[in-house]
């Protein structure tokens, strides 16, 4: 087998980087067990038929030939761009240029509110700005947040009409004046589910409207295994290149060591 590494700087530090040994925190994308989320059924993964056309080995045809129905915001890991709260069209295969950057992962167990704030209520979930700050420095360029408990169940939950966990727009100021470029979390939004369609986090993170951010990306419902330890890597951003605020993606990191 081909041996590939690769060597990377970071704030003249030198790592290496086994490329034959991906970690994937994606959730590949199924119509049997799949996480949902905002009120979307299961994607649907269908042969196509016809008169003349059977598409599907099994019953018949020559070749497999599907068609997919989902939605990338509610069918499981995502990148989204600015676009996703614009009236302006913003594609993410235009605001993601390069697909590599060093990422700090972290594991956080979001804190429960203590009172009610503004649309925020008492009880609500929340990752706090102290937790951020007290396990990341913002020195990295991506940031992956991994949230406790970490069940497989985040695979193929419906998150719909639950209230997820989400991220307190104070912390969400931090994440942004660090200047950081990507977020990955696992969770199906940094908003509220239900906040009145204020959208804070969003529009924090992306200084949207008054100086839009357009480099800037948001990952959603990933998964990250409770086999990889919090620290650095690297992160390779794959984004199936869709002209849309959103794509379906696949996250993986490699393990960073120092030469």
């Amino acid at each position: 087998m081909t041996n590939i590494k690769a060597s990377i700087l970071i704030n003249g530090v030198e790592f290496e980087a086994n490329l034959q040994e991906p970690l994937d925190i994606s959730i590949e994308l199924s119509s049997e067990k799949n996480p949902q989320a905002w009120y979307v059924d299961l994607p649907k993964i269908t042969p196509v038929m016809t008169d003349h056309f059977t598409g599907s080995v099994a019953l018949g045809g020559a070749v497999n030939f599907r068609n997919i129905f989902f939605n990338p915001h509610g069918h499981g890991t995502h990148t989204e761009c600015v676009g996703h709260i614009s009236k302006e069209v913003h594609s993410v295969n235009d605001s993601l240029k390069t697909f590599f950057s060093d990422a700090s992962l972290i594991t956080i167990n979001p804190d429960t509110l203590k009172e009610n704030d503004r649309w925020m209520e008492k009880g609500d979930l929340v990752i706090t700005r102290d937790q951020l700050e007290s396990q990341w420095d913002g020195s990295s360029e991506s940031l992956i947040i991994r949230t406790s408990p970490n069940t497989k169940e985040k695979k193929e939950k419906n998150y719909s009409d639950t209230n997820p966990p989400y991220i307190h727009p104070d912390a969400m100021e931090y994440i942004a004046s660090t200047g950081v470029k990507h977020l990955l979390l696992d969770l199906p939004s940094v908003d509220r589910e239900s906040d009145e369609g204020k959208l804070i986090a969003h529009r924090i993170f992306w200084n949207y409207p008054a100086n839009m951010n357009l480099e800037r990306t948001i990952t959603e419902m990933i998964f990250v295994g409770n086999n990889i330890p919090d620290g650095t890597y690297l992160l390779e951003l794959q984004v199936a290149s869709f002209n849309n605020d959103a794509s379906p993606s696949r996250p993986v990191i490699y393990t960073l060591k120092v030469k």
